[in-house]
């Protein structure tokens, strides 16, 4: 039998121990203040040396025996192709753009860095994203996965490996001027002031710039927690506004495609002066939301290039700096995310542009989970609803019925039921029609929720028969709700109420309560049904109630 991925042992991804002394800690701090990736390989890979930054996407491939064989023809080879060519770019199977070269630190000759490891076009993320959803990647979905996706333009990456190249240089030539390890732990370095002065300089800033990078991956980390939520509207409202603190906008506006109208809905807003459904749909190619839906190209105008075209387009917004953004995954198009009105009065720029590029597929993420969340409670309410009445069925009311019942045994909580049948039914609609009979229906169901509490659950039980579940209600405050109902009912308008042999329409109802002998659904509903048949017997527009018999 073939072993479950959480049994395989996983690939040791680093031996730390053999670095060289006090390199580790320069290695994190470039890493970190980049952004990227950064590795000390001494061969093939797994296992590196060192690691910093690490792209969890590559973690989770290296560390897979069935799937590392993906990465041995690029990272895997780094190493020797680093000592045969010096400094390589390359680009991986997973989309992540990398480079390569060697190094000279240490005792050793034989050692090469990895940097990198970084997502420069967001379609290569979501080619990646597609694979582990539906591809050959599946077995490998975890929470883990997305933990840190590094994302660099092939610009950054080249002078990342500048820095690199220029940090070991130093690091070898202030280790060769004396003990390195001792050195280096006590920050003291011998040598000329100049180089001492330069080196603490260089770490001071890298410093600066790590506690910057930490920041800022702390808010991404915080952004894609918050916007995680089991309820579509919470998870519209929750990207909007943390997006709008990210991105320091003072209006945000989130707008969901409609197949069904070919049309771009307003989901949430912030800032905006008018209520959400004062906002009419935006069709599909009109002004910049629906060009941008359509072409799927992001626009970013700045202060002096937006004024004309805003003005003319699209009335939303009040600053002349924003960025409209379309979201999209596996080329399946969701939406459109705007946002203007910057908190520092400033512009809008590539900058902001480059963190949407890192957020946008999280978010995509996010509006399709929320997506398929609509459809689901749609589905179900479907499933459980009645369709003329709007109140739910007798197979949910069943199900329902059951949880309370079981949940007053444990607890040893009151509960009531009512059966509710509709006097001389079969009168009206004989003599009015099917389908004044069906208004008739709809106006009794609107009577009976208006006299109910907002736990109590009202369904329609099949006919003109309706039944009521009651949670954590005594047969006292049950005789209070019935007569209730009872009395909306028979003061509510009907049309041809007044042909009816009681002069208009009234009900009848019986009542049941849980006790040690109706301890079961169906002693439950048989109780309240007997009841209802005395109500009916008795004269019909009345309330009667199931009495046990002594010794039963």
């Amino acid at each position: 039998m073939a072993k479950k991925s959480a049994d395989i042992p996983k690939i040791a991804q680093e031996h730390p121990a053999d670095a060289p002394p006090g390199w580790a800690a320069i290695q994190e701090a470039l890493a970190s203040s980049s952004g990227v990736s950064l590795l000390l390989v001494d061969g093939r890979q797994p296992p590196a040396i060192l690691l910093a930054n690490n792209n969890s996407i590559c973690k989770t491939l290296q560390s897979s025996p069935d799937h590392v064989k993906l990465c041995d023809p690029y990272c895997g080879e780094a190493h020797r192709k680093a000592l045969e060519g010096g400094r390589v770019f390359y680009k991986c199977h997973a989309g992540l753009n990398c480079f390569t070269q060697p190094v000279n630190i240490g005792k050793s000759r034989n050692l090469a860095v990895i940097g990198g490891r970084a997502f420069a076009k967001t379609s290569d993320y979501g080619l990646l994203v597609e694979r582990f959803r539906h591809g050959d990647l599946q077995s490998l979905l975890s929470d883990e996965v997305f933990q840190n996706v590094v994302f660099a333009e092939q610009q950054q990456l080249e002078e990342f490996a500048e820095r690199v190249a220029k940090a070991t240089g130093k690091f070898q030539e202030y280790a060769e001027n004396g003990s390195r390890e001792t050195q280096l732990a006590r920050r003291s370095l011998p040598g000329p002031a100049e180089q001492r002065n330069e080196l603490e300089g260089e770490v001071e800033r890298l410093r600066a710039e790590l506690e910057y990078r930490i920041r800022f991956n702390e808010s991404l980390q915080k952004f894609v927690e918050r916007i995680s939520s089991n309820n579509p509207a919470e998870t519209y409202k929750l990207i909007l506004t943390n997006l709008k603190e990210l991105l320091q906008a003072e209006r945000a506006s989130l707008f969901v495609f409609d197949a069904s109208t070919n049309e771009l809905v307003l989901k949430v807003a912030e800032g905006l002066t008018v209520d959400v459904s004062e906002v009419r749909p935006v069709r599909v190619g009109v002004g910049v939301i629906g060009e941008v839906w359509e072409s799927g190209q992001p626009v970013l105008m700045s202060e002096t290039k937006a004024s004309s075209r805003r003005a003319k387009s699209d009335p939303l917004y009040k600053s002349k700096s924003f960025i409209s953004y379309p979201l999209s995954i596996g080329g399946r198009k969701l939406g459109v995310l705007n946002v203007t009105d910057k908190a520092t009065g400033g512009s809008y720029s590539q900058v902001d542009l480059s963190l949407l590029d890192l957020l946008c597929p999280q978010i995509a993420l996010a509006l399709e989970r929320a997506d398929w969340q609509e459809r689901a409670t749609r589905f179900q309410l479907m499933s459980i609803t009645d369709p003329l009445t709007g109140l739910l069925n007798r197979r949910y009311l069943e199900e329902r019925l059951n949880e309370e019942l079981n949940r007053s045994k444990r607890y040893n909580y009151e509960m009531s039921f009512l059966m509710i049948d509709i006097d001389d039914f079969k009168s009206y609609n004989d003599i009015n029609g099917h389908q004044a009979g069906d208004v008739a229906l709809q106006i009794t169901a609107q009577s009976l929720k208006a006299s109910l509490r907002a736990a109590d659950v009202a369904s329609r039980y099949g006919g003109e028969e309706f039944s009521v579940l009651l949670p954590q209600t005594s047969i006292n405050e049950a005789a209070v709700i019935a007569e209730r109902m009872r009395e909306r009912v028979a003061s509510a308008e009907y049309p041809h109420g007044n042909r009816q042999p009681l002069g208009h329409v009234t009900i009848s109802i019986g009542v049941s309560t849980v006790s040690e002998n109706l301890n079961t659904v169906e002693r439950v509903i048989a109780a309240a049904d007997r009841a209802l048949y005395n109500a009916k017997s008795q004269g019909k527009n009345r309330v009667e109630f199931y009495q046990e018999r002594s010794g039963s």
